[in-house]
């Protein structure tokens, strides 16, 4: 038996892993920075639409006196935005998230400069003229584009450059909504396809830079505050929320049905889609008519949910004409972002469910949160994500146990209903399909001894082959060493004795796939029942 360790590590990382911490540290300042810019441009932007006025403070559409002429508005803005993807970059149109998908996946982490300059720029703009958007989407990609730009500078690999892209994302998020935990998990959840050291390092310091800066410039947080909570743990508080984590879990894939059925109608209109932003801009200043709260980020109404006791008109404006309003605008290729308007029509869901039974003022408070998390888990399939950022966003660790069964009710129902998340689907239509399911390769849990075919004796040759495999490594590194090297078969080598014990084929590593394969499908009665005093007869 063989007592000498093999050299194989539980995790790939090396030392270049401290270069991209160090850089990712400087990303996650720019980022920060980014994220304040951009919060300001949206707060200017309003300023200018709806006051006629230079300002940075925070305000709302719906106390502007522009009366009649308030619907105009949403339609000149996206025209402006329609021009500037038209004549400035196509790639500007959209959340803003799947925009970072598709640079990761498909253009080596690349992202151009002008996509980092005008993606803000027509995200303020959009937000600013009343699109029902959230900033977090152009945020996330504004700051993957900073840390794309970072990376190209530097001599780096693919994967390399994809960690510092994913770096000033998380860093984005991390300053806008003060919730560092729930940024690194996104990015993971969503961005990095992988859970490795040498990603999740680097991401994570730019997270907590980013939310350093942000408590220094913004505020330390909650961004929601809500009333006090004791821990909700009630047998009936958890019925109620896997209840509710299932039936907004339907309602999420109804959203991303909705909306993409109206991109689908937009891309049969007989005109050019640089006008189709200011044709979703009528949608919305029709929908600001009757419900004027549905302008703008609407960071006021998640406010007003999480104090509970919300009014039933806001409510159902929320369910009904923001809805409509924010799935008609984007569907029309206008540049904004998911995460806020989701989190007011699943807060107004989870406090409507509650309202109508009669609930306390601090119940409905927690059904908004309940309700918030689950439409995020579920319309974006991230439920760590979710439970996180709900919980980051309102202090509320009370609310833990609730939150999460509704996170997962909600994520189970979407992944049995939906092939893709409303992010994702984005990607797909482009022609890309996208796994979301991470596991360890099968041929990772396999070792070389146990598919090579042995030899009947140890050869003592003196001199071992260019390229070859030790016993006890992986399947997976034989694999990878046949692809780069164009060999479909490699000698085994005693990495002891340093002998030739076999060789190691293409066929011998499918078999070692195969038995993965088997684990999944083959289903077998490990115990039988059977009769007290019952003999037993041999077969």
């Amino acid at each position: 038996m063989n007592s000498h360790p093999s050299a194989l590590r539980d995790f790939t990382v090396d030392r270049r892993v401290w270069l991209l911490s160090a850089v990712a540290v400087v990303i996650g300042a720019g980022g920060a920075v980014l994220a304040v810019l951009l919060l300001k441009c949206i707060a200017l932007a309003t300023n200018i639409f709806y006051y006629h006025r230079i300002s940075f403070a925070n305000v709302s559409p719906a106390g502007s006196t522009l009366g009649v002429f308030m619907p105009l508005v949403p339609i000149i803005g996206g025209l402006i935005v329609g021009v500037m993807a038209r004549y400035g970059s196509e790639k500007i149109r959209g959340h803003g998230i799947p925009e970072a998908i598709e640079a990761i996946l498909l253009r080596g982490a690349r992202v151009e400069p002008v996509v980092a300059l005008l993606k803000p720029i027509s995200a303020a703009i959009s937000i600013g003229s009343g699109g029902p958007f959230g900033a977090e989407g152009p945020i996330i990609m504004t700051g993957g584009a900073f840390g794309s730009l970072v990376a190209q500078w530097i001599r780096l690999t693919d994967a390399e450059r994809t960690t510092l892209l994913v770096a000033g994302a998380a860093a984005g998020m991390s300053a806008t909504f003060a919730s560092p935990l729930a940024a690194i998990l996104l990015a993971t959840e969503l961005l990095l396809f992988e859970w490795r050291p040498r990603s999740l390092a680097p991401v994570a310091f730019a997270s907590i830079t980013a939310a350093i800066l942000r408590v220094r410039w913004l505020g330390a947080g909650p961004l929601f505050p809500v009333p006090e909570m004791g821990a909700m743990l009630s047998g009936k508080i958890a019925i109620g929320a896997i209840l509710t984590g299932l039936l907004i879990g339907v309602l999420a894939a109804g959203m991303s049905r909705m909306m993409y059925g109206f991109e689908d109608l937009f891309a049969k209109l007989p005109v050019h889609w640089m006008w189709w932003p200011a044709i979703g801009g009528i949608g919305i200043g029709v929908g600001g008519i009757f419900f004027p709260r549905g302008l703008g980020v609407g960071y006021d109404n998640i406010a007003e949910l999480l104090r509970g006791n919300a009014p039933l008109a806001l409510l159902v404006g929320l369910l009904v004409a923001k809805s409509l309003m924010w799935a008609f605008s984007l569907g029309s290729g206008t540049s904004g972002g998911v995460l806020a308007p989701l989190l007011m029509i699943g807060g107004a869901a989870g406090e409507l469910l509650a309202h109508l039974a009669g609930a306390s003022v601090e119940m409905q408070a927690l059904w908004a949160m309940v309700g918030m998390a689950a439409m995020l888990s579920g319309s974006l399939g991230v439920p760590l994500t979710a439970i996180a950022f709900t919980l980051e966003i309102t202090h509320s660790i009370g609310a833990m146990a609730p939150v999460m069964m509704s996170c997962i009710g909600a994520y189970l129902v979407t992944s049995l209903i939906l092939p893709r998340s409303i992010l994702t689907e984005k990607i797909s239509r482009r022609g890309f399909h996208l796994t979301r399911e991470y596991g360890v390769d099968p041929l990772e849990m396999v070792s070389v001894n146990e598919v090579m075919s042995a030899s009947p004796a140890c050869d003592p040759a003196s001199q071992l082959p260019e390229y070859y495999a030790f016993g006890d490594e992986t399947s997976r590194t034989a694999a990878e060493r046949m692809a780069t090297t164009g060999l479909d078969q490699l000698a085994v080598v005693d990495r002891t004795t340093k002998k030739i014990c076999g060789r190691v084929t293409l066929h011998d590593l499918l078999a070692g796939r195969k038995r993965a394969i088997d684990r999944e499908n083959e289903r077998v009665r490990v115990f039988s029942a059977r009769i007290p005093g019952e003999r037993s007869v041999a077969r």
